[in-house]
């Protein structure tokens, strides 16, 4: 066996296991993209959480971005972390925790393991509206530093349909 064929096998290893890189990222909402930068909230807009993108949402279901097992359930947010390790924040809303979970239905509790595009939670436009919210839908890659890249696929201003490609990330 060659040097060239220890690489093969671990690859093949690697794609028998479900690994596949970079893992992409689906759109868990139709609407507008919006650049991390712009999303307005400085723990998302400097990248605290994680590095990603948001969407105005045109529809009020969020969709799993990945398979994996969620990790974290608010009213607001579910996190997952991806069958490839790769643990993605889904939020709904700025400033969203005050309403305590008062115009959010979840359909998921933590331990569940989801495909992609399984429904998460569905949120009321109008009550976010209401209670003086911005009601972009966030996705967040919290352990970025894990990985080589983690970049947004369209650009900002693009409109993306729920399922669509939205996030890539590279080891």
């Amino acid at each position: 066996m060659g040097l060239f064929d220890v690489f093969k096998k671990k690859e093949a290893s690697k794609q028998a296991a479900g690994e596949t890189w970079p893992v992409v990222l689906k759109a868990p909402v139709s609407g507008r993209v919006i650049a991390m930068a712009d999303i307005p909230d400085p723990v998302f807009s400097t990248e605290v959480l994680g590095k990603g993108c948001a969407i105005w949402p045109e529809s009020t279901v969020v969709y799993a971005p990945c398979a994996g097992t969620v990790s974290v359930v608010m009213g607001h947010a579910v996190g997952l972390t991806s069958d490839a390790g790769v643990e993605v924040l889904v939020h709904v809303g700025v400033d969203t925790v005050d309403m305590e979970g008062k115009g959010f239905t979840g359909y998921v509790a933590e331990g569940a393991k989801v495909k992609a595009g399984d429904a998460l939670l569905s949120f009321d436009r109008d009550a976010i509206a209401a209670a003086g919210h911005p009601d972009c839908v966030v996705v967040a890659v919290s352990n970025t530093a894990e990985f080589s890249d983690v970049s947004p696929i369209p650009a900002a201003e693009d409109l993306v349909e729920a399922g669509a490609p939205l996030i890539s990330v590279s080891k």
